[in-house]
């Protein structure tokens, strides 16, 4: 594995690989890797020959201080993991390498996908998200790009940039990682105790519960028995709703294939997200 940190060494890297004709998967992070990074590095080292990981804590989409001053950085462990997981090219950039003097971010119309949930509760998040994720993909250019569903709301967002800026990638979206009990796996949990990491398994019990209650009830209803299971713990809910997944927009009535229940919440100061597809696709 190489080890990069200027863009301009990185494209010489890539555009030799496609020379040879290797088809690139990249992986985009913003460190304090895990096993779930990890899932989407291995599935991309099956997709593509040559697989690129950027590790970057993008300052942009952070609308809160103190969220970014104590986001975790750990470049030393995050490289020795990369390495083991099949990994080529590890891009650990600065910010003046991701925003040059001259760079201007692309207008993309997201069509209100970033003005819900993540979005209502942290203006401006998604516009630092499509401005680091447009550049990374300037930069690397990846045949196919992989994320986790854990960030179901990124994905859709990232996935809209991509037809907007008609840029020649395929997303794809790859299934959350969880611990044994259910804990959606998250750099954010580094930050919680043992004793933390227990009270937030309400996460996952909630959304599973209301899986079952899918069949069974409304929208609206299964949201409001949701609210009540999760208030049994001891999180501090922001939002829970259902969605449907292509416009991220409120379900109350009726089913739509692919309905997705979203929350936030806190544990102590630590914002947690996660997600559930209540009703299949077909």
């Amino acid at each position: 594995m190489e080890i990069i940190d200027k863009v301009e060494v990185l494209k010489q890297a890539l555009n030799s690989a496609r020379k040879e004709g290797k088809s690139i998967g990249f992986v985009p992070t913003m460190g304090a890797l895990h096993q779930g990074h990890m899932d989407l590095v291995s599935r991309a080292s099956t997709e593509c020959d040559l697989v690129v990981v950027s590790v970057f804590v993008n300052p942009t989409q952070f609308n809160n201080s103190a969220d970014l001053k104590h986001y975790p950085r750990t470049p030393e462990a995050d490289a020795e993991l990369l390495k083991k997981f099949g990994c080529d090219l590890a891009f650990f950039p600065s910010n003046t390498e991701i925003y040059p003097e001259n760079w201007v971010s692309p207008r993309v119309d997201l069509d209100g996908l970033d003005l819900v949930m993540e979005g209502k509760f942290r203006p401006g998040h998604f516009k630092g998200v499509v401005e680091v994720v447009s550049r990374l993909f300037e930069i690397v250019e990846p045949d196919k790009a992989f994320f986790g569903l854990k960030d179901f709301q990124q994905v859709a967002v990232i996935k809209k940039m991509v037809e907007e800026l008609n840029l020649p990638l395929e997303i794809v979206a790859c299934e959350t990682s969880r611990t044994e009990k259910g804990l959606a796996m998250s750099s954010r949990n580094k930050r919680l105790s043992e004793s933390q990491k227990e009270e937030a398994l309400i996460i996952f019990r909630t959304l599973s519960q209301a899986k079952v209650d899918a069949g069974k009830f409304s929208p609206k209803e299964t949201t409001a028995r949701a609210i009540e299971n999760f208030e049994t713990g001891s999180l501090k809910l922001e939002y829970l709703t259902i969605v449907n997944p292509d416009t991220l927009q409120e379900l109350t009535d009726n089913w739509v294939p692919g309905a997705t229940m979203c929350i936030a919440c806190f544990c102590g100061e630590v914002r947690l997200i996660d997600n559930l597809t209540l009703i299949p696709n077909s």
